[in-house]
Parts: structure tokens; C-alpha cells; sequence
């Protein structure tokens, strides 16, 4: 009797966007929550740093879902922290500037369904017809994905239509033929790892949709969300530590046992949650407790790619702020290999964001610059650590923030000299920051040549023990959350979280 009076106790292992959310939605729903967070700071891609007085994002935060009625804004209603999440909405105008160094061709991509279909056909005035089907395929193909559509569903596995796993530049070819065209539909895929003839459609479809329904930026930083569901969790009882890494995994009887965190404390829970890299969590369970073909499948899936990302704190009054994205690529032909450095030139490509400080005026503060970077690029150091790389390290970092810089010049005549300070991080401060495999920006990459390979369950063979986060189903602001909706699920039961999220919106209309 005293059992059943109990609340059912949940660790999570991990407290980034994945732990958090999973985290906040099972407190919610009345399970004794207790996560634990390597790092100090908390959230993962969420979190920020200081320099000089100056805290920047540790990633470009764009977001999507956001807008009312979005996707992330029916869960955050659901979880009680709309109200206390600050956005500036990006309007519609042009969401994203992609440039071109190679012509200096500019294309300002609005948002919305048609404003998108209605700019590139009048750029592009003899594939009209083809431009519209294939955004209309987008359409279609999100449409298909219930958890995206917080739509419940009958079970996990579903039919889906026969261009839905096809790599996205075959079903796009079958659309349109414009070389240029082409490269300006694939321009987002530097957002979720895009591959030549690996991706599928439908990851394309998802992003694409989400960013075109509407596009925003926190307003003074991504430290609110980070403290809201933290919020939720501490709020119902549970509590979330950092500076507490999870050094080993008690496994007994095709259960785990416990938890072990650096300071020799053991946390016993009924259920536990990996939130952080599958290959991660295999070096902290004993040896045995997967079978070896899923251990191999584990270690043997690719990742997606790395990223060398500069930060510079810009002259008061010197460098515009910019709404969206901004994309630049030295020459048509390269969207899709912006990875390869063969020949030596790098970066093919870059983004760029201006951050929205709470008093955003005329001028920008900062400027964030991300670059797609190999992990083979920073191989030779991969055996050290932060705050203890050597002296030539450094120095290949300032000299490829040089070369950023340059690139900016480029577009910006004069960037440099607008510049205070810069900072920058490579793959190995991904690795170490996230602790996630080679850096990898988007987990486990998807692959439309072998899907069976690159999809996960969030269930695992140990029965108590399952999986959240990017590498598990979608990545993203908005892929993260749904796969934490599905792992709550699996503990809570099919379509009890959707249906609770889909009446709290109603409910508030």
C-alpha cells in the first residue's frame, strides 16, 4: 500500500533540450523527477557564455514552432511557460538572404506557403509549376507525421507515401532542373546535416515547413527556456543538478539498478532516461548489456557533421542587425558538400545570425558565424581538453577566424575593423561542451540508404532504461521536444501526452 501511495521515480541522464523536456512533461504528469547534467550550466545547446561582460549563445538559435498555434507553442501551453518565453518574431518579409560570392547574386527568401512559392517562381519564371509541386510535396509529406502534427496515433510505426525516405535531391530533381533553383531549395540543410543522396525527403519537409509557418529569435537569450522547464521539473517536486556526471550504470536482470554520478552517490529510480549520445551511454553500462550486433550498430551509424563557429562583439554602432538567417556560399554546386575541404578552400559556405538583445535597436552587439567543419579537421587534438589545448591549436583557430573574418569582409566591406573582440570553438568545444560523438551537431545522421540503420526506438532491450533526444527520431528545437513527447509516452502510455497538450491549447483558445 505504501508503494502504490508513491510517486513512480524517473533520473534522467542528461539536462540538455532532450532531458528537459522529457523531464518537464513526465513532473507534469506527476512522476518524481531527478536530472542529472554533466556540465555546471544547464541545457545543453541551450546554454550560454560569458566573455567580457558579453553572454553569447553557444548555438544559432532560429526558431520555428514558436509562432501562435505552432507546434513548440501548444507544448509550452501545455507545460504552463508560454508566458514566460520572449520571442521577436523575424516577420515574413525575408526570413533568410542566401548569397552568392561567386556572382554576387542575392535571393531573400520570404515566409509563408505561398509568399515562397510566389518569390522563387517570379525569380525563376519557367519552373513555376515545378516549384509549386514540390513545396506543395513538402507539405503533403509533413502532414504525414503525427507526432509533428501533435496528432494522435494508433501506434509507432506508420505507411507513409513513396517519396517519403527517398534522398531529397532525387524527389527535388524530379521537380525542377535549375541548377541555381536547386541550390536555393536545398539551402537549409546546413540546419539539420543534409547529405547528397543519404537525407530523406521528409527530414527536408519538416524543417522546411516549420521555418516557412513562421520564423523567431529569443529576445535576450535561450537562458529563459533553459530556466522555464527547469521551472516545471523543481515545480513539481523534482530537481535537476549540474556539475553531476553519470560515471557508470548498474545493470541487473534486464534492469538498471542505478545510477552512479561522479561524486559516488548512487540514484535509484523505477524508470531511467538516457538523454544524452547512445555512444555515450555505452561507455557508462557494463559490458554485456546489449547484445554485440546492436552495440556495433550503435558505434557503426554515421554522424551527422561538425561545425568551427566564430563570436564577434561588434563596435557599438557599426554592423546592422539582421532578422532570419543569412546563408553565404562562394559558388552554386557546393550546398550539398560544404564538408568537403579537398582542394583546400574553406568555408564553401557559412550562417549567420545577428542575436536579439532585450532592447534590440538599429545596431547589433554580436554576430554568430557557423561553418560545416569535418571532426578529421581537429583529430590531432582530439585527445585533449578544455582549457588545456596546446599553443598551435590556438593558433589554427585565429587563423581560421581570420579566414571567417575575410568572408564577412567580403559581403560587409570593412567587417574587420568593425570587430571588438572575437572568440571562437571548434568541433573539439562541441564534443566536450555536449558530449556528443566527433561533435557532431546533429547526432546520428539519417540515411534514406539504409533507414533501418539510422532510426531509433526510444525503447531499449534493458527494460527500464530509454532514450530521448537528437539522435533518437527528429533533432532540433522542435524535433527534440517530439521525441521527448515520445519517450514520455512510452512511460506514460500512446497519445497520453498529445491529448493533454491538444486540450490545454484548446482549452486556452
Amino acid at each position: 500500500k505504501m508503494r502504490k501511495d508513491m510517486k513512480k521515480r524517473v533520473v534522467v541522464i542528461g539536462g540538455g533540450l532532450g532531458g528537459l523536456f522529457t523531464g518537464a512533461i513526465l513532473a507534469k504528469e506527476g512522476l518524481q523527477v531527478t536530472v542529472l547534467e554533466k556540465n555546471i550550466n544547464i541545457g545543453g545547446g541551450l546554454q550560454t557564455f560569458f566573455r567580457n561582460g558579453e553572454e553569447f549563445e553557444t548555438s544559432m538559435h532560429i526558431l520555428g514552432g514558436f509562432q501562435p498555434g505552432g507546434t513548440l507553442d501548444k507544448i509550452c501551453i501545455y507545460l504552463g511557460i508560454a508566458g514566460c518565453l520572449d520571442f521577436a518574431p523575424d516577420g515574413n518579409d525575408c526570413i533568410d538572404r542566401v548569397t552568392y560570392l561567386c556572382d554576387g547574386a542575392e535571393y531573400r527568401l520570404p515566409g509563408g506557403r505561398e509568399a515562397f512559392v510566389a518569390y522563387l517562381s517570379g525569380r525563376f519564371p519557367s519552373e513555376a509549376a515545378g516549384i509549386q509541386g514540390f513545396v506543395d510535396l513538402m507539405y503533403s509529406m509533413a502532414a504525414e507525421v503525427d507526432i509533428f502534427n501533435l496528432r494522435p496515433t494508433e501506434n509507432f510505426l506508420a505507411a507513409h507515401s513513396i517519396d517519403f525516405f527517398r534522398p531529397i535531391d532525387e524527389v527535388m530533381a524530379g521537380y525542377v532542373s535549375d541548377p541555381r533553383l536547386k541550390e536555393l531549395l536545398s539551402f537549409i540543410n546546413p540546419m539539420y546535416g543534409g547529405v547528397k543522396g543519404h537525407t530523406p525527403a521528409y527530414v527536408h519537409a519538416i524543417i522546411t515547413v516549420l521555418y516557412l509557418n513562421g520564423q523567431s529569435k529569443f529576445r535576450g537569450g535561450s537562458r529563459q527556456l533553459t530556466k522555464a522547464l527547469v521551472g516545471v521539473i523543481e515545480g513539481h517536486g523534482g530537481h535537476v543538478e549540474g556539475g553531476c556526471p553519470v560515471t557508470s550504470i548498474g545493470v541487473g536482470q534486464k534492469n538498471v539498478t542505478y545510477v552512479e554520478t561522479a561524486d559516488g552517490v548512487r540514484h535509484m529510480a523505477d524508470v531511467y532516461v538516457s538523454a544524452i549520445h547512445p555512444c555515450a551511454l555505452l561507455a557508462l553500462l557494463p559490458p554485456g548489456t546489449f547484445n554485440r550486433t546492436f552495440t556495433a550498430r550503435l558505434n557503426e551509424i554515421p554522424n551527422s557533421y561538425s561545425a568551427f563557429s566564430a563570436y564577434f562583439v561588434m563596435k557599438p554602432g557599426m554592423f546592422p542587425y539582421l532578422p532570419g538567417v543569412n546563408f553565404c556560399q562562394r559558388d552554386y554546386g557546393t550546398c550539398w558538400n560544404l564538408a568537403d575541404t579537398a582542394d583546400g578552400v574553406w568555408p564553401l559556405g557559412m550562417m549567420y545570425i545577428t542575436p536579439c538583445d532585450n532592447r534590440q535597436g538599429r545596431w547589433a552587439r554580436k554576430v554568430i558565424v557557423n561553418c560545416v567543419m569535418e571532426f578529421d579537421e581537429v583529430r590531432r587534438w582530439e585527445h585533449t581538453c578544455l582549457g588545456a589545448r596546446p599553443k598551435e591549436y590556438d593558433e589554427w583557430k585565429r587563423g581560421k577566424v581570420a579566414q571567417i573574418t575575410d568572408i564577412m569582409g567580403q559581403l560587409y566591406p570593412g567587417f574587420g575593423a568593425m570587430v571588438e573582440h572575437s572568440y571562437s570553438a571548434s568541433p573539439l568545444t562541441i564534443r566536450d561542451y555536449y558530449g556528443v560523438k566527433d561533435g557532431s551537431l546533429y547526432g546520428y545522421r539519417k540515411d534514406s540508404c539504409n533507414m533501418a540503420l539510422s532510426q531509433m526506438s526510444v525503447f531499449t532491450k534493458v527494460k527500464n532504461l530509454m532514450l530521448t533526444g537528437q539522435c533518437i527520431n527528429l533533432h532540433g528545437i522542435c524535433g527534440v521536444p517530439l521525441t521527448a513527447i515520445n519517450t514520455a509516452e512510452g512511460i506514460l502510455g500512446l497519445n497520453v501526452v498529445v491529448n493533454k497538450i491538444n486540450e490545454a491549447y484548446e482549452k486556452g483558445l
